[in-house]
């Protein structure tokens, strides 16, 4: 049996509810871990290196950059922030399957460069359940949510390239929406870890011990 993790990388428009679904999947499911990226960001107080994120110098992270290091990376109000290889590679070794939560040019970015990666996109149920949500934050400005939603076309196209997509339901018309998307994500990570390619070590192993039965 092929005990290596798998990494699922999660993502969709802003407002959909994607950091809620991943939360709610690590607090029910701990056999599931979440990926920590790297970033040139100073840590906040209580934050921990290699726990909270992998904080290294704007230089380290343009060498990682030019040395092939990241899945993928982005600027993010004003810092830099990726996902490294050698990190994720390490926890799927140890046999951790990994959760991504990244934006939808980093899932491109990371798939395009691992065809063992699961992406999952989440989507809002519609255009007016996810103007609510981002209104429902109270961070967000008119210019924000409008540029937001203008972007939100363009993101959910690219969902046809991913393998799964999850709708996360209105709230008032499901009550346990997050639970149920929670849910599903973890039914993805549950099909994934039934798959043949992962089963293959136990199936040559038995079929080998039903020939021998002298």
């Amino acid at each position: 049996m092929d005990n290596r993790g798998r990494l699922f990388v999660i993502s969709g428009p802003a407002g959909a509810g994607k950091t809620e679904i991943v939360k709610k999947l690590i607090e029910k499911h701990p056999d599931v871990k979440l990926s920590v990226s790297c970033t040139t960001r100073a840590p906040r107080p209580g934050e921990v290196n290699g726990v909270n994120y992998h904080f290294v110098s704007d230089e380290r992270f343009t060498e990682l950059v030019n040395e092939g290091a990241f899945y993928e990376w982005a600027h993010v109000h004003q810092n830099r922030y990726g996902t490294l290889k050698s990190t994720v590679q390490d926890e799927l070794a140890e046999g951790h399957d990994l959760i991504l939560e990244i934006d939808v040019q980093g899932c491109l970015q990371a798939m395009a460069q691992d065809d063992t990666v699961t992406g999952i996109f989440v989507c809002p149920p519609s255009r007016e359940n996810l103007e609510r949500r981002l209104r429902g934050r109270g961070t967000e400005t008119e210019e924000s949510i409008r540029v937001r939603l203008n972007n939100v076309a363009g993101e959910v196209a690219t969902a046809y390239k991913y393998h799964y997509v999850i709708i996360h339901q209105d709230w008032s018309d499901v009550p346990n929406a997050l639970e149920i998307a929670a849910d599903e994500a973890y039914a993805i990570i549950s099909a994934r870890r039934l798959e043949i390619a992962n089963r293959r070590d136990f199936l040559d192993h038995l079929s080998a011990s039903l020939l021998n039965q002298e």
